[in-house]
Parts: structure tokens; C-alpha cells; sequence
């Protein structure tokens, strides 16, 4: 009896140092942990970035996982800001291209290449630079209130609808056609300026 109590003890004693070489109990798979484990639908490699999930317009392209729940408003607020100045700027050079162009003397013969350098010794470059920088400050307080979230300002929204499409049924529509438009006139406009500084050519660019 007395060497099976021993045996029993011997035993105990082994099975606690086997136990002291083992990971903790694993605990169950949050959802968050099932979320990262997801592909990204337009970089099927990658993992996806859970924080871009229902967003307007999301693909979850996030290779380098930068979005996080404290910067995404930021970021949206960005792409939003850089998505309109490009739709514009599209418009705008292609526009100068075709021949529409301010009745000054300081704009006469130049073209939406050679625009840039002639403003900048114009003077209407510092001007531009001016009115944007003004815009800015204006604006980034309730940007930065958005942020603190100490009000429901939703990113891009600087309170400007004349025509009332935030209360129409097609809003979120819109919302999604807006970035998508965007992003293209981004590309686009890279695309426009390469073309015309190596052709050296107008409208079309080739």
C-alpha cells in the first residue's frame, strides 16, 4: 500500500511538470479574431481590415492594414477631400486644354501644362495657395470636433447642399458614386498630366 501511494504521488508529481511546459488554455475565437482571419474581396493575399467593413464604397483594400477605429474618420475625410479637388481639377485642365479660359492677358497661349510655372511667376499661384489656406483653417475646426467625437459631423460633410440631396432616397447611392468617382478622377488626373508633359500635346493627349 504503501509503495502504490508513493507510485501515485510519483505520478502526480510528473503529470504537474508535464503541464508546466504547456501554453495556456486556449480560449474561444473572437469575433474579431474570425474577422482578421477573412480575405480582403479585391486583395484576396491579404487579411482584411475589419475596420473597413460597411463603409461606402469599400472593396477592403487595406494592404498595409493603416485604418484603425481612431484614424478611419480622418482617413475618410481625406480620400473625400482629395477625391473632390481631383474631379475638379479634371475638369479644370481638360477645360483649359479645349480652349476655355479667363479674359486675363497674364493666362493668354498657355495651356493646362504650362499654366503652373506662369501662375507661379504670376503671382496667381500664392493667391490660389491663399484661398485654399483659408478654407482649411475655416473648416478644420469642426473637423477636428468630428475626431474628439464631440459632434455627429459625418466625414466630408461641410454643410453645403443646395440641392438637397442629403434628404433625397437616393443619399447613400450617391455617397458611394461620389467616392467611386473620385478615386477614378485621382487616377485620371496623374494620368493626364504624365500624358500631356511627354506628348507635350493637348487634348487628347496623344
Amino acid at each position: 500500500r504503501k509503495f502504490t501511494t508513493r507510485r501515485q504521488k510519483m505520478l502526480a508529481s510528473l503529470a504537474l511538470s508535464a503541464l508546466a511546459f504547456n501554453g495556456p488554455v486556449s480560449r474561444p475565437v473572437g469575433r474579431s479574431a474570425v474577422q482578421m482571419n477573412q480575405k480582403s474581396p479585391s486583395v484576396p493575399m491579404v487579411p482584411l481590415n475589419p475596420v473597413t467593413q460597411g463603409l461606402p464604397a469599400s472593396v477592403g483594400f487595406d494592404p498595409l492594414m493603416l485604418a484603425t477605429p481612431s484614424n478611419i474618420k480622418w482617413m475618410i475625410e481625406a480620400e473625400l477631400k482629395h477625391g473632390r479637388t481631383a474631379m475638379l481639377a479634371v475638369a479644370g485642365w481638360v477645360a483649359v486644354d479645349l480652349g476655355f479660359v479667363l479674359p486675363n492677358s497674364a493666362m493668354s497661349g498657355l495651356t493646362s501644362l504650362t499654366a503652373h510655372d506662369a501662375m507661379v511667376k504670376s503671382g496667381y499661384m500664392f493667391r490660389i495657395l491663399l484661398l485654399c489656406s483659408l478654407i482649411e483653417t475655416l473648416t478644420f475646426g469642426s473637423t477636428l470636433e468630428m475626431l474628439l467625437g464631440n459632434n455627429d459631423r459625418t466625414p466630408g460633410d461641410l454643410g453645403f447642399d443646395p440641392l438637397n440631396f442629403k434628404g433625397g432616397k437616393d443619399y447613400e447611392a450617391l455617397k458611394v458614386k461620389e467616392i467611386k468617382n473620385g478615386r477614378l478622377a485621382m487616377l485620371a488626373f496623374s494620368g493626364i498630366c504624365t500624358q500631356a508633359a511627354l506628348t507635350g500635346k493637348g487634348f487628347p493627349y496623344f
